[in-house]
């Protein structure tokens, strides 16, 4: 037997992802967006309601995503739950260290070992849509072993919209593109 629940946006695991901007007077702002993912092989996607960072995406046009660890997971919160006009302190008070992208015009931080740097390709405001073109990503070195990223030992989290917790994803459970082929 299953048990049926109303229309709910519950799409799992979802990323915990970090949008950085910068604003009119060059401050890093950082912001938790949750609705996101790949659009293309070199695009992505976010849905945004207007926030001081949509501002910011119009002004510059570029943006750093980064993926939510283990490690960042308060600073994640925070910068989701405190608004930059309310706070001028953010980043400082999230404990994130912010550092000038050298190929687009918005912060990376250093707290985060996986970044995106990308382009506004298009911003439907009516829509809340953002696509974003990667540029460039950026990984710290600590995380690479062998010349292979090590995502594992990043520890991303995703959202659990269903219990309004992070969770770790974290195991290895088979190789993609591999294990089908065992059903053969």
């Amino acid at each position: 037997m299953r048990k049926e629940y109303s229309s709910k946006p519950w799409i799992m695991p979802q990323p915990v992802l970090i949008i950085g901007t910068y604003d009119k007077e060059g401050n890093a702002n950082a912001m938790n967006a949750a609705w996101g993912g790949t659009y293309d092989m070199d695009k992505v996607f976010i849905a945004l309601s207007e926030h001081k960072t949509t501002a910011n995406l119009k002004l510059n046009k570029a943006f750093t995503l980064s993926f939510g660890t283990r490690k960042t997971v308060a600073a994640c919160d925070y910068v989701g739950v405190v608004s930059q006009k309310q706070e001028p302190n953010k980043i400082k008070k999230a404990g994130l260290t912010p550092i000038k992208s050298s190929k687009v015009n918005a912060p990376l931080f250093e707290e985060f070992p996986f970044t995106m740097e990308c382009e506004v390709e298009s911003f439907d405001e009516e829509e809340g849509i953002l696509i974003g073109k990667v540029i460039s990503v950026s990984v710290d070195e600590s995380y690479i072993k062998d010349g292979k990223i090590d995502t594992e030992k990043m520890e991303f989290i995703s959202y659990d919209a269903v219990n309004h917790k992070y969770r770790l994803v974290k195991e290895e459970v088979a190789d993609a593109f591999k294990v089908g082929f065992t059903l053969k």
